[in-house]
């Protein structure tokens, strides 16, 4: 909890805690009448998130995970799975457009533009991809998902952001999703501007903030 802004009064209140929760369950979760589900890798930001949602605690288990850009290839990993059960489901659906019960979503984020930095960190973490690339000696960044909407949406975070991110236009992927890329150049301080502040409020996950960070020490490195 931020001294600063207090604690949300519910999950649908606008404030960093809830637009980092909902940018992770839009990026890797479902919305259903049961409730909110949103999976993670990252034991840390799981226990996190299940704070932010009143959870009473984390599943765990380990899975084959596809790869974002090709589902033919699978690893074993470990996946934390925190629910919010009960009618926040139908609600998050109705205030933010998010896809419910197999319907798209209409993703409206407005309300949740105050915190956009907390928001793209969400987002980037749940469907965004992270590498280095050795060919160049330059970060790559990248989003990923199956709702074009969706990733219009994060394009209009990205330029109304106080950070300069420049990207790509959409493209579908291999496996019949969509993604979009940020420009090499614009990457590293993207990454720098998304996380900053997060050390002081737990609003990440420790493993992504280490693999950007490591990347882009590679960059400066090559």
């Amino acid at each position: 909890m931020s001294v600063e802004t207090g604690a949300p009064r519910n999950l649908l209140d606008a404030h960093p805690e809830t637009a980092y929760f909902w940018g992770r369950v839009i990026g890797d979760g479902e919305v259903t009448n049961d409730g909110v589900t949103v999976w993670t890798n990252d034991e840390t930001a799981a226990e996190r998130l299940a704070a932010i949602a009143g959870a009473e605690g984390v599943n765990h288990r380990i899975v084959d995970r596809e790869y974002a850009h090709d589902t033919s290839i699978t690893r074993s990993t470990d996946t934390y799975t925190v629910q919010a059960l009960g009618g926040v489901g139908d609600r998050a659906a109705a205030a933010l457009g998010l896809p419910f019960e197999g319907d798209s979503g209409g993703y409206r984020l407005d309300a949740l533009a105050e915190f956009d930095r907390q928001l793209l960190r969400g987002l980037l973490e749940g469907c965004g991809t992270v590498c280095f690339k050795s060919s160049d000696g330059t970060v790559g960044i990248s989003f990923v998902h199956d709702e074009q909407k969706l990733l219009e949406q994060v394009g209009t975070l990205l330029e109304d952001a106080s950070v300069e991110a420049p990207h790509d236009a959409i493209s579908e992927t291999s496996s019949g999703g969509y993604w979009f890329g940020l420009d090499d150049a614009a990457a590293p301080a993207f990454g720098e501007w998304v996380y900053e502040g997060s050390e002081n409020s737990g609003l990440f996950a420790p493993s992504r903030r280490r693999k950007l960070r490591r990347s882009v020490e590679q960059a400066e490195g090559y």
